[in-house]
């Protein structure tokens, strides 16, 4: 699907970012990839680590609309991974966060526009649902946007979409490279903000298949929900370090103790497939009849039912030890 193609990743030297680009450039044959980011020091590394002629690097912010539309010229489709993602920075910097969340979503929306780019998919957060704080609140609002961004396209071929999911195993910011740089120090005590809290588990690459398959399945004002596991926070604790002890810290500003990724207000509109969910916009697009119910590579989904909520801790799948130990081995940590 992307061979022959060109596609843009905003945030293209995150942890997402790299480990897409990575994967588009071992199975497809894209005519021109373009990394778009603010850190030249990361782009410089990614050059360095990455040897293809389709590469293009372009510095820039999502802040910028006119680097935007200068970047998307001639890009068919785009990944928007670019955020500020660290919930207590999120508390403590509100505006910034919104600059980049949410007039960056709009200024990705108007340039995806103004270049005529076919798909464009925003990766969203499980505290986008029902959201407790700041972080969450801008992306709900980013995923607004972007489904929204479908009645705005009017004639135009764009179609936006969005992809909602739980925490990325040794991402950034994230609890197992926190534990692992503890540990990598000698601590034989491990924080933990609460024994009780459950979360979402996937690890980078299963996210970056999870996108890369929401491209074929997407007609547009989709959000796209993986079904993974949950895991106990005290359980990865347990799988990191056998022997350590841990403390109870308390939760963080704006923490939550259990994630959401299909709240109970939208039952109305999930739908249920074999390895994923759909929740259908809750506006109707002008001059669009689309039945989400059977998506564009024939796959059926069901109505889940009446208050249905996707819920890390009452979430059917949950790890544990040794299956997280075998998780975070399969994420090379």
């Amino acid at each position: 699907m992307l061979d022959d193609k060109s596609i843009l990743v905003t945030g293209g030297t995150g942890s997402f970012g790299q480990r897409f680009v990575r994967t588009v450039l071992e199975r497809h044959r894209p005519r021109r990839l373009v990394i778009f980011s603010r850190d030249e020091l990361k782009q410089y590394e990614m050059q360095r680590g990455l040897d293809h002629e389709c590469l293009r690097f372009f510095l820039g912010d999502v802040r910028d609309r006119a680097r935007l539309q200068q970047a998307m010229h001639g890009i068919d489709y785009v990944v928007h991974a670019a955020a500020l993602k660290q919930v207590p920075a999120a508390e403590y910097n509100p505006m910034e966060c919104v600059k980049t969340n949410v007039h960056g979503a709009e200024n990705v929306i108007d340039a995806a526009l103004a270049n005529d780019v076919e798909r464009v998919i925003a990766l969203s957060t499980d505290k986008a649902a029902n959201p407790l704080n700041l972080y969450g609140a801008t992306k709900l609002a980013s995923d607004k946007l972007f489904v929204a961004g479908n009645n705005i396209a009017g004639g135009r071929p764009t179609r936006f979409s969005v992809v909602r999911y739980g925490n990325v195993v040794g991402s950034r910011g994230s609890v197992v490279p926190c534990f692992r740089s503890l540990l990598d120090e000698g601590a034989t005590e491990l924080p933990i903000t609460d024994e009780r809290m459950t979360r979402f588990w996937i690890t980078l690459q299963q996210g970056v298949d999870f996108v890369l398959k929401s491209f074929e399945r997407m007609y547009g004002g989709e959000t796209f929900v993986p079904k993974i596991p949950s895991v106990r926070i005290i359980d990865v604790a347990r799988a990191m370090a056998p022997d350590a002890t841990t403390t109870v810290v308390g939760i963080r500003p704006g923490e939550k103790l259990h994630e959401v990724m299909c709240p109970a207000d939208d039952s109305h509109l999930t739908l249920e497939f074999r390895d994923h969910y759909v929740i259908k916009p809750t506006i109707k697009f002008h001059n669009q009849d689309i039945d989400y119910a059977t998506n564009v590579l024939g796959e059926t989904g069901t109505p889940v039912p009446f208050q249905f909520e996707y819920q890390s801790g009452t979430n059917e799948h949950f790890l544990d030890v040794d299956e997280i130990r075998r998780v975070n081995h399969l994420a090379g940590l």
